[in-house]
């Protein structure tokens, strides 16, 4: 049972994604896309500092050792952006960023191969997380996949417009966002059968989780939402900001009263 979970959760982020795209203009996404990153900010943090690290400090764990693997995470999830195979697309022309015209081709480089390569290991790792959380506790891997999934779908429908920038059919553009949507399933499903049998590394690896969205949220989404703006759009960008922190924290009080808490 908790296999099919760990599909159903890795499965979800990709196709809520691949709707969203397929139902909206170009230009109504822009629009969306900004609101979502406000508010997966809030989700990742909070899920990351609220619910995810104070589960793997519950553990037998040593905390220095944790704080080492969060240290570790952080680093890894660096080189591999400097690499180019973790990027986190949700810039795109009409977005209100002040970039020159055509930034997005030129980020979607040639045929976009960058974009699906980093994309692909990117949702690859995510299927793992979201496996460690699962065979953790049923209800802690629930609450990672909501935070993975509201940053997914922002992610990848800034994907898809760059791959639309790039040359891309829009019905290709989809079709090859579902494909490297897959690839979180892949990672869940061997996450599942190779992590299974080590229960003691799981706290190692909720820390390693929280390094990704901790590193997502600070390196990425905050330095898209610290821009000059009109006062009534900051007001906006934090109300989506302090909703997402506000649904985070709503959960962790269910959790705990629910008998959740560990």
């Amino acid at each position: 049972m908790t296999l099919l979970y760990i599909v159903l959760a890795t499965l979800a982020g990709g196709l809520l994604s691949v709707l969203i795209a397929a139902s909206l203009t170009v230009s109504l996404l822009g629009r969306v896309v900004k609101h979502l990153v406000s508010l997966s900010t809030g989700i990742l943090l909070g899920t990351a500092l609220l619910q995810v690290l104070p589960e793997a400090f519950d553990g037998r764990a040593s905390p220095q050792s944790l704080f080492m693997t969060l240290l570790g995470g952080l680093m890894f999830f660096f080189l591999l952006e400097k690499a180019e195979l973790y990027r986190h697309t949700h810039h795109h022309e009409g977005d209100g960023h002040h970039h020159h015209h055509h930034f997005d081709v030129e980020q979607a480089g040639k045929g976009g191969t960058s974009v699906l390569v980093g994309d692909s290991i990117h949702n690859f790792c995510d299927g793992i997380i979201i496996a460690a959380a699962f065979l953790t506790d049923p209800y802690l891997g629930l609450v990672t996949s909501l935070a993975i999934i509201a940053h997914e779908i922002p992610q990848e429908v800034g994907d898809y417009i760059v791959l639309l920038n790039a040359g891309f059919s829009r019905s290709k553009a989809l079709l090859f966002n579902a494909l490297s949507g897959l690839a979180a399933v892949i990672g869940g499903v061997v996450g599942y059968f190779l992590v299974g049998p080590w229960e003691s590394l799981f706290p190692y690896l909720l820390v390693a989780a929280s390094s990704s969205f901790i590193y997502v949220a600070v390196a990425d989404l905050i330095p898209q939402l610290q821009r000059r703006l009109p006062w009534r759009e900051t007001v906006l960008q934090l109300a989506w900001l302090g909703g997402g922190l506000g649904l985070v924290v709503m959960v962790v009080a269910v959790s705990s009263h629910g008998g959740h808490g560990h």
